[in-house]
């Protein structure tokens, strides 16, 4: 049974959320006491986090990263913040989607199964223990660590996602509808603004690597990964 936690502090939104999560099987763990939100995760060891932005004492941001420090598993923001500087902040800090209230229940658990499907089910059954090399740079895609040589960086499931369809067509261009296609499922629920965080986020996972100019952008097609930056030895 997949476990789902919710930081929300709009008690009536959670209720019906968990009404609506126990419906398709979920155990479900909302917060009640928001000064011990990562005692309470570490706890509780959910499958899934559901996170609002506007909370008491440290907002959604903040949680997200202490959250991202100990664990990869998928985080969903859903918040009455419908600015693209929000969404993006909430990427930027590690979540991997964004949900604006009020929301339509059947898309957001689309979303969630999606998101666990990816996480835990078909999609990740695909990547359990491979690994991909390419000039000295490594993709471990079960554990979720790019590395090359002695110097390693954790990644998050999207991230691997990317960097492997990049890695595995190296030199060549991957279309932005490939990768949509590839690490998305539900793409029409997608923004076309969330990718470009995700390139961002993966290029920055490559300069921690002294990697600065592989990931290439070819205006109007796509990317490219172009492992012109030696071995690393």
């Amino acid at each position: 049974m997949f476990k789902i936690f919710i930081i929300e502090d709009d008690q009536s939104l959670v209720s019906l959320l968990q009404d609506y999560l126990h419906k398709f099987g979920y155990k479900t763990q909302a917060v009640h006491n928001f000064e011990t939100v990562r005692e309470q995760f570490e706890a509780f060891a959910p499958h899934l986090v559901l996170l609002d932005v506007n909370l008491p004492k440290f907002d959604g941001y903040y949680w997200c990263r202490q959250i991202r420090g100990i664990s990869t598993c998928p985080i969903l923001f859903i918040s009455a913040r419908e600015g693209k500087m929000d969404q993006v902040m909430a990427l930027e800090n590690g979540a991997d989607d964004y949900i604006t209230k009020p929301f339509d229940y059947e898309i957001a658990m689309a979303k969630i199964k999606s998101q666990l499907r990816r996480a835990y089910g078909t999609f990740a059954g695909n990547f359990n223990e491979r690994s991909l090399t390419v000039s000295g740079l490594t993709l471990d895609v079960e554990r979720l660590v790019l590395s090359r040589g002695n110097d390693r960086t954790d990644l998050s499931h999207t991230e691997v996602k990317i960097l492997d369809e990049l890695m595995q067509k190296a030199g060549a261009i991957v279309t932005r509808d490939r990768l949509l296609e590839k690490i998305w499922d539900d793409q029409v629920f997608v923004d076309d603004n969330t990718l470009n965080v995700y390139v961002t986020r993966v290029r920055k996972k490559l300069a921690a690597l002294e990697i600065h100019d592989g990931l290439q952008t070819v205006r109007g097609q796509g990317y490219r990964l172009t492992p012109n930056w030696g071995n690393g030895e």
